[in-house]
Protein backbone atom coordinates (compact mmCIF):
# COMPACT_ATOMS: atom_id res chain seq x y z
CA UNK A 1 0.00 0.00 0.00
CA UNK A 2 0.93 3.53 -1.17
CA UNK A 3 1.08 6.15 1.85
CA UNK A 4 0.68 8.89 -0.61
CA UNK A 5 -2.69 9.54 -0.76
CA UNK A 6 -4.72 11.27 -3.88
CA UNK A 7 -5.84 15.24 -3.21
CA UNK A 8 -9.78 14.84 -2.98
CA UNK A 9 -9.87 18.50 -4.61
CA UNK A 10 -7.16 17.66 -7.35
CA UNK A 11 -7.53 18.91 -10.60
CA UNK A 12 -9.57 16.37 -13.15
CA UNK A 13 -9.43 18.90 -16.37
CA UNK A 14 -7.55 16.21 -18.30
CA UNK A 15 -9.87 13.20 -17.48
CA UNK A 16 -12.15 11.98 -19.82
CA UNK A 17 -14.56 9.26 -19.13
CA UNK A 18 -14.63 6.78 -21.83
CA UNK A 19 -17.89 6.59 -24.18
CA UNK A 20 -18.91 3.47 -24.85
CA UNK A 21 -21.26 3.26 -27.90
CA UNK A 22 -25.08 1.56 -27.59
CA UNK A 23 -24.99 -1.52 -29.22
CA UNK A 24 -27.20 -1.72 -32.74
CA UNK A 25 -30.91 -2.10 -31.79
CA UNK A 26 -30.83 -5.46 -34.05
CA UNK A 27 -27.97 -7.21 -31.89
CA UNK A 28 -30.24 -6.19 -28.96
CA UNK A 29 -33.65 -8.35 -30.49
CA UNK A 30 -31.54 -11.32 -31.68
CA UNK A 31 -29.69 -11.70 -27.79
CA UNK A 32 -33.41 -10.99 -26.36
CA UNK A 33 -35.05 -13.43 -28.62
CA UNK A 34 -32.74 -15.67 -27.86
CA UNK A 35 -32.77 -15.67 -24.22
CA UNK A 36 -36.50 -15.69 -23.88
CA UNK A 37 -37.61 -12.14 -23.14
CA UNK A 38 -41.04 -11.34 -24.56
CA UNK A 39 -41.31 -8.61 -27.23
CA UNK A 40 -42.84 -5.01 -25.61
CA UNK A 41 -44.26 -4.70 -29.40
CA UNK A 42 -48.43 -4.58 -29.19
CA UNK A 43 -49.24 -8.16 -30.30
CA UNK A 44 -51.43 -8.15 -33.57
CA UNK A 45 -54.96 -7.84 -32.58
CA UNK A 46 -57.32 -10.85 -32.45
CA UNK A 47 -60.96 -10.60 -31.63
CA UNK A 48 -61.26 -10.15 -27.76
CA UNK A 49 -63.26 -12.43 -25.76
CA UNK A 50 -66.67 -11.35 -24.95
CA UNK A 51 -66.97 -9.50 -21.70
CA UNK A 52 -68.54 -11.15 -18.61
CA UNK A 53 -72.13 -9.68 -18.04
CA UNK A 54 -72.00 -6.84 -15.66
CA UNK A 55 -74.79 -5.73 -13.63
CA UNK A 56 -75.94 -2.25 -14.41
CA UNK A 57 -74.94 0.16 -12.11
CA UNK A 58 -78.15 2.10 -9.90
CA UNK A 59 -77.85 5.52 -8.48
CA UNK A 60 -81.17 6.88 -7.58
CA UNK A 61 -81.39 9.93 -4.98
CA UNK A 62 -84.15 8.32 -2.71
CA UNK A 63 -83.30 10.06 0.69
CA UNK A 64 -82.50 6.79 2.46
CA UNK A 65 -79.49 6.62 3.86
CA UNK A 66 -78.83 3.51 5.73
CA UNK A 67 -77.31 0.51 4.53
CA UNK A 68 -78.48 -3.72 5.46
CA UNK A 69 -75.99 -6.28 4.02
CA UNK A 70 -77.53 -9.89 4.02
CA UNK A 71 -76.22 -13.00 3.19
CA UNK A 72 -78.41 -14.60 0.07
CA UNK A 73 -78.08 -17.37 -2.22
CA UNK A 74 -76.88 -16.01 -6.18
CA UNK A 75 -80.56 -16.96 -7.36
CA UNK A 76 -82.12 -14.73 -4.44
CA UNK A 77 -80.02 -12.03 -5.61
CA UNK A 78 -80.21 -12.71 -8.86
CA UNK A 79 -84.12 -12.44 -8.70
CA UNK A 80 -83.95 -9.52 -6.17
CA UNK A 81 -81.96 -7.54 -8.99
CA UNK A 82 -84.26 -8.79 -11.90
CA UNK A 83 -87.00 -7.62 -10.15
CA UNK A 84 -85.59 -4.05 -9.38
CA UNK A 85 -84.79 -4.03 -13.38
CA UNK A 86 -88.23 -4.85 -13.89
CA UNK A 87 -90.23 -2.05 -11.61
CA UNK A 88 -87.36 0.30 -13.06
CA UNK A 89 -86.70 0.81 -8.95
CA UNK A 90 -83.81 1.02 -6.44
CA UNK A 91 -83.44 -2.10 -4.66
CA UNK A 92 -85.02 0.00 -1.37
CA UNK A 93 -88.10 0.44 -3.37
CA UNK A 94 -88.26 -3.30 -3.69
CA UNK A 95 -87.69 -4.31 -0.45
CA UNK A 96 -90.01 -1.63 0.99
CA UNK A 97 -92.85 -3.03 -2.19
CA UNK A 98 -92.00 -6.69 -0.60
CA UNK A 99 -92.21 -6.01 2.89
CA UNK A 100 -95.42 -4.48 2.49
CA UNK A 101 -96.84 -7.39 0.89
CA UNK A 102 -95.26 -10.17 3.61
CA UNK A 103 -97.15 -7.58 6.07
CA UNK A 104 -100.35 -7.39 4.30
CA UNK A 105 -100.11 -11.48 3.72
CA UNK A 106 -99.13 -12.02 7.75
CA UNK A 107 -101.53 -9.75 9.75
CA UNK A 108 -104.08 -8.56 6.75
CA UNK A 109 -103.25 -4.46 7.28
CA UNK A 110 -100.63 -2.52 4.92
CA UNK A 111 -98.52 0.22 6.98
Amino acid sequence: MSTDRANPFGDLSDFEPQIKPPPPAAAIEQIAEAAGFPSRKARSTEKAPAAPVTKARRRYTTGRNQQINVKATAETIDRLYRIADDLKQPLGAVLDLALDALESQHTGKKR
